[in-house]
Order: structure tokens, then C-alpha cells, then sequence
């Protein structure tokens, strides 16, 4: 038999197969694992007839950060969030920019301990307004992520996962029960990319953003990293900006991220403003109201404007507010259309900063 490690969690989503595997059942991976194997996420792992979380109550690092860094711009602009992730992931992307924590097969990376109740009181106690599960894939650490989440919520403290929302059904009805808002990355709109560059598929993920969209209250916003020669061009945005309007409605925000060569993906080139901008006209052209443009200063894609009489409302340069003029009520004080999104009296931005936070609580 494995010997257990210290975080050790009872996982569930799990059962017992006829061959004397068992399936974890959490995401759509389905791995199915002999005594000691790990699953592809890495922290989910069988020891004896069980299977158990590696990563409970162990982080690779807490930050305080601007809300709009998740990216977030329609759920509580200007706010603080805390931070934190743990390690693995369930996807396998070439290009991801997070490589060293989601692509970690070491525990050494999770320096940081802190029980989900110690969580919520540093958040409280430095001014955060929400907690993000963020680094990598809360989904793989969904106990953890509940946990803290419910601890969090008893405090009056928001939560927010920053997910590719590759999950099964079952679960994925209780992960997002206890979050107030989520970023999903939409990684590209055709299976052939997901399969290839990420190990995963697509269906999945849209099934995930219906579900939230139509049968949640989670304040669910879009990004989408735009890889030069691999999910840019014209017909392919064309395409996802057509199925978000005819199945989630026009006023999901959607934000187009610059790229960096990284991890195993290093042959493209980061992606040209140009593109951003590019790809930003075609939404909106096919009818989304609030689109984004993110990793590059561009105040004009970093704005809101008003759908109706399309004055700017919140005006940004990447992370940084210039302007405000929603009223605490999320309204236009020009025309007063309610703008999509979480909105509460404009008392100054936390702005672009990034505070590192050492909780060494234990669990």
C-alpha cells in the first residue's frame, strides 16, 4: 500500500470499478487508477480502496491582488481579492502561463498552509472583498476550494474561481453552489485545439458555461488567450462570438488575452495588439456588449461603456481604474440602463498592485 503524505483529504466524486480499479469521477478525464497511481491531475491519487486529495490545506502562495487581474471588470470593480492556489491541474496546455504551479509534480512547490478558516479571516482582516481559487484549477482541489469557500461566506467574503471549468455534471453543481463569481477560460472554439494543445475536449467546458449562465447566479465572465496561428483567426472568433450570443446572451463579458511563448509551446509569437483589438471589433460586431482586451495597455479595450446610449462608464489601462461613473446600483447615470454584473458604491480601486501574503497557519 501507498504511504499516505501529509494533506492527505478524503476525496469524493469516486467509485469502485469490477477490475478492482477505481474512476475518479470529478472531471471529464474518467481516470481510472490502481493502488498508489495519481490521476492526471496529479493531487488526486488512491491509497487502498479510497481516494484522497494531496494538496488539502496547502498552497503555492497567497497575493492580494485587483479584482480585474482575474480578469473581473462587472463583479465588484476596484476591489482587493486574496489569491491562492495549490498545485496540478487537469488539463494539460502547451502553452499555459502558470506552468510551474499547475505542472508541478512536486509538494515542495506548496509552501503555504492554511486551513480554509484561516483563509477567510486573512481576507477579512486585510480588506479583500472576495477569495479567488486561482493559479491553477480550483476544480482539482474542490474540497479544499468548498471548504474554504463555506468559511469564507460565514465572513461576509465573496468567492471567485478562475477555472477552465472542465468538470463532470454531479460535481460541478456543488463547486459553483459556493461561488459568487467565476472567470472561464475559453480556450478556443474548436475540439481540435482543445484536444491537441490541452489533452482535453470542448463540449464539456460549453456545457459548464450554459450551465452557469442559465442556471446559476454565479456572475460568470469569459477569457479567451488568443495564440497567433493556432485560435485567431477571423472565422474561429467569428464562430464562439456566435454561440456565446445565441446561448449565453449578449451581455457575458468576454475578454481576448495576450499570449507569451511558454512551457512546451515556445514556436509562437506573443500576440499582437493588433489582434486583440482585432478580435474585440468582431464580438462586438456580432452583437456582445461588454468585450475586453487584456495583458497590454489599451484604455479602450479595457473600458465599459454603456450598452444603450454606449457612454464609458468604468474607463481602464490593463489593471488600473481612470474613470468611474456607475452608480452603486450598477446603473448609467446618462440613461439609467443596468449594466450586466456585481456593483456597490465606488469608494477608490486597490489598483495595480500585488501584495504577497505568508499565512503558515497549518491546517
Amino acid at each position: 500500500m501507498a504511504e499516505p503524505e501529509a494533506g492527505l483529504h478524503p476525496a469524493r466524486w469516486w467509485h469502485k470499478l469490477p477490475d478492482g480499479r477505481i474512476q475518479c469521477d470529478l472531471c471529464p478525464r474518467d481516470c481510472r487508477l490502481h493502488e498508489g497511481q495519481r490521476g492526471a491531475c496529479f493531487v488526486r491519487q488512491r491509497i487502498g480502496d479510497r481516494m484522497v486529495l494531496t494538496t488539502y490545506g496547502r498552497s503555492s502562495g497567497f497575493c492580494i491582488d485587483p479584482i480585474e487581474k482575474k480578469p473581473l471588470n462587472h463583479f465588484y470593480p476596484g476591489s482587493a481579492v486574496l489569491s491562492f492556489g495549490t498545485a496540478g491541474c487537469n488539463l494539460a496546455c502547451k502553452f499555459c502561463q502558470n506552468w510551474d504551479i499547475s505542472k508541478s509534480k512536486t509538494m515542495d512547490r506548496l509552501m503555504d498552509q492554511a486551513s480554509p478558516e484561516s483563509i477567510a479571516i486573512a481576507a477579512e482582516t486585510s480588506g479583500c472583498k472576495s477569495v479567488a481559487f486561482t493559479y491553477n484549477d480550483p476544480v482539482i482541489f474542490t474540497e479544499y476550494a468548498l471548504d474554504a469557500a463555506r468559511a469564507c461566506h460565514a465572513r461576509g467574503i465573496k468567492t471567485v474561481a478562475v477555472t477552465a471549468a472542465y468538470i463532470h455534471a454531479e460535481p460541478r453543481r456543488e463547486f459553483f453552489a459556493h461561488m459568487d463569481a467565476a472567470n472561464v477560460d475559453l480556450k478556443a472554439f474548436t475540439d481540435e485545439f482543445y484536444f491537441k494543445l490541452t489533452g482535453s475536449h470542448l463540449q464539456p467546458v460549453l456545457e459548464s458555461l450554459v450551465y452557469l449562465v442559465h442556471d446559476t447566479r454565479v456572475g460568470t465572465e469569459i477569457t479567451t488567450l488568443l495564440v497567433p496561428g493556432y485560435n485567431d483567426t477571423d472565422h474561429e472568433i467569428e464562430s464562439m462570438c456566435r454561440w456565446l450570443v445565441r446561448e449565453l446572451g449578449r451581455d457575458v463579458p468576454l475578454h481576448f488575452t495576450a499570449f507569451h511563448p511558454d512551457f512546451k509551446l515556445l514556436d509562437a509569437p506573443g500576440t499582437p495588439p493588433e489582434t486583440l483589438s482585432r478580435a474585440r471589433h468582431i464580438a462586438r460586431s456580432e452583437g456582445l456588449n461588454h468585450v475586453y482586451t487584456g495583458n497590454v495597455h489599451d484604455p479602450d479595450g479595457g473600458t465599459t461603456h454603456c450598452p444603450s446610449c454606449h457612454k464609458p462608464l468604468i474607463v481602464r489601462d490593463w489593471h488600473r481604474i481612470l474613470q468611474y461613473e456607475l452608480n452603486e446600483d450598477g446603473l448609467c447615470p446618462h440613461c439609467d440602463s443596468a449594466i450586466a454584473g456585481r456593483f456597490e458604491k465606488f469608494a477608490g480601486a486597490f489598483g495595480p498592485r500585488r501584495i504577497p501574503v505568508r499565512l503558515n497557519t497549518g491546517t
